[in-house]
């Protein structure tokens, strides 16, 4: 708990980057999508409460920069984001009230924000793709703990895994991602053992334990120490184009690996602490930095591109959660401003104010609760309530 404590500076400077460049570049393009159709807007800020900078310029914008760390919006002129926002238009700012954008601008507008974190994360992924390259190699069972579901299917120490329901196996994280969100659900297993092909059954169980950042989160778990087969190792570096087509893939993949592990959520297969929010956030950040530094044994200039890199993978991670997240339907979220104007397309008229008001309430009531949920949830990952063991 003490170092937890004592590392609060590095926990809130990785915390304040890494939420703030994903939440400029998703205001960004709310923003330049309304200036586009000529909206008019009110304010841009980064962070929330007072603010500690703040301008306007010759349109009539105020841009702030605010106390808290936890996110940021762009406020255009009449815009319904609040309950007490409803109805509401400001004068000043050059442009048009919002509500006066065709129903395709507003949700061209709304989705703008999303698209941006998502074109962010592509963008990332091809410069780690083109500029650090991956390793490729074939992943096999170093050991096989007893009593856990891959003894009980039959796996045995030396088994290859090649596949995993149809899905290649070609690095560690592979076989973490596709086991640790698949609790209690079987799992087809291609093995290759000697110079026989088998497909073993296995179910990963439930355990709360240590991630590969060192967080207590509950996952799937089969029981095996996977090791990579050292002879089948290959390094590869990409093309600019070849770059960006591996940059969307992994987009597309690790959103279809989100929208998996939010169904499983909502059917109760997988609990909710397994949503990460900001205190999540600042300890990745955290806990990267000092496994990356904290390797006296490795040349400075070393640790530093390690730290880079993987600064740069997390980024472009919360970009996608952070687009995926705000394309929910929900009032207040991008999403939710898609159904009201879904809504306005179909009838032909503007949803009423008093139900605005009440889906917005209800819709931030919602947003808050689950945000508690998920702090408390972050906490615990955390380990900062972990009682220490007496050796």
């Amino acid at each position: 708990m003490t170092e937890i404590l004592s590392q609060g500076p590095i926990f809130l400077v990785c915390l304040a980057f890494l939420l703030g460049v994903v939440v400029i570049i998703h205001e960004l393009g709310h923003y330049w999508m309304g200036r586009w159709y000529g909206a008019a807007v009110e304010s841009f800020s980064v962070g929330f409460g007072k603010p500690i900078f703040e301008t306007k310029d010759k349109n009539g914008t105020r841009w702030r920069v605010n106390w808290i760390p936890l996110g940021g919006f762009v406020k255009f002129v009449g815009e319904s984001q609040l309950p007490n926002d409803v109805g509401k238009v400001v004068d000043g700012p050059v442009g048009k009230p919002y509500p006066q954008l065709g129903v395709g601008a507003r949700s061209l507008v709304a989705l703008a924000g999303p698209a941006a974190n998502f074109i962010l994360a592509v963008l990332l992924f091809a410069i780690f793709f083109a500029f650090r390259g991956v390793e490729t190699y074939d992943v096999y069972a170093y050991s096989v703990a007893p009593d856990y579901p891959a003894e009980a299917a039959g796996m045995q120490p030396g088994d290859v895994i090649r596949s995993i329901d149809g899905k290649p196996i070609q690095a560690l994280s592979d076989l973490i991602v596709i086991t640790s969100m698949s609790s209690g659900r079987a799992l087809d297993f291609d093995v290759q053992r000697g110079s026989e092909s088998l497909t073993l059954s296995v179910t990963p169980r439930r355990e709360v334990r240590e991630n590969q950042l060192g967080q207590i989160v509950p996952q799937g778990t089969i029981g095996i120490a996977p090791a990579p087969v050292i002879e089948s190792v290959e390094y590869r570096r990409y093309g600019p184009i070849s770059a960006l087509s591996k940059g969307v893939l992994e987009t597309k993949s690790t959103v279809e690996h989100t929208v998996y592990m939010l169904g499983r959520i909502v059917t109760g297969k997988e609990p909710l602490a397994l949503m990460s929010g900001p205190i999540a956030i600042g300890d990745a950040g955290r806990r990267i930095v000092n496994q990356a530094m904290g390797a006296d044994a490795v040349p400075l200039t070393t640790r530093l591109s390690t730290l880079g890199w993987s600064v740069l993978q997390l980024c472009a991670l919360i970009s996608i959660g952070i687009g995926f997240f705000n394309l929910l339907p929900l009032p207040v979220l991008d999403g939710g401003h898609l159904v009201f104007n879904a809504y306005e397309f179909v009838t032909g008229k503007v949803m009423p104010e008093k139900v605005q008001e009440v889906a917005l309430m209800a819709g931030l009531g919602l947003l808050l609760t689950m945000f508690v949920f998920i702090t408390w949830g972050d906490v615990l990952e955390t380990g900062l309530f972990e009682r220490p063991t007496s050796e």
